[in-house]
């Protein structure tokens, strides 16, 4: 996986594919599905979710430009494994799930991994963040929004970095917004096509 999806397309950060070269991608999917746990593709986990395909997941890391003292917000924990790697890349890790099977789900994958040391899962509408930690180094959403969400951008730290698939149900773009210094920057790497982000500021 981390040889030929990862680093033959453009993944340079070490420190993202010595987390995902570490962490066992088959421990957070299901059991059905371990034998396609390393596949180019995103697999399904149950309550309409899926967990991104690797190569997703390795560039909304690496887009975050972590160093390992950050505090991270993950909106969409689905079963925890994009948040085990964002474990292994920050201080702190709040993952929010809407779906309260899917939040019980990634809480008992971490545990079971020995992951959640400094990985926090709460249940909640993660399209509104989680002000109770805020400000955030980094905020990262693992489901497409029709537009991005303010009280994501007023929960980012300054200096911080916000990586959001923005776009239609089935036509995204992965934004990647920098704040430093009061001013707001965006550019986008690539395509992308997540499952619809669900809650206030998401898709009703």
């Amino acid at each position: 996986m981390v040889d030929t999806q990862l680093e033959k397309r453009g993944i340079r950060d070490r420190r993202v594919l010595s987390a995902m070269l570490e962490i066992p991608r088959e421990e957070f999917v299901p059991l059905e599905s371990r034998l396609f746990a390393y596949q180019d593709a995103p697999i399904p986990i149950g309550e309409g979710q899926t967990i991104s395909q690797p190569y997703m997941t390795a560039l909304m890391a690496e887009s975050l430009e972590l160093r390992g003292s950050e505090s991270v917000l993950e909106v969409g924990a689905g079963c925890g494994y994009a948040a085990a790697v964002l474990g292994e890349l920050a201080a702190r890790v709040t993952t929010l799930e809407i779906v309260p099977g899917l939040a019980r789900q990634a809480r008992e994958n971490l545990r079971r991994t020995g992951r959640d040391r400094n990985v926090q899962v709460v249940h909640g509408d993660g399209s509104v963040g989680y002000a109770q930690g805020a400000p955030y180094d980094a905020i990262t959403v693992a489901a497409g929004a029709p537009d991005v969400p303010a009280a994501l951008v007023e929960q980012l730290n300054d200096p911080g970095v916000l990586v959001i698939p923005v776009g239609a149900m089935d036509d995204q773009e992965l934004r990647v917004i920098t704040l430093r210094d009061g001013h707001v920057e965006s550019r986008v790497p690539t395509l992308c096509r997540f499952v619809p982000l669900r809650g206030g500021e998401g898709w009703k």
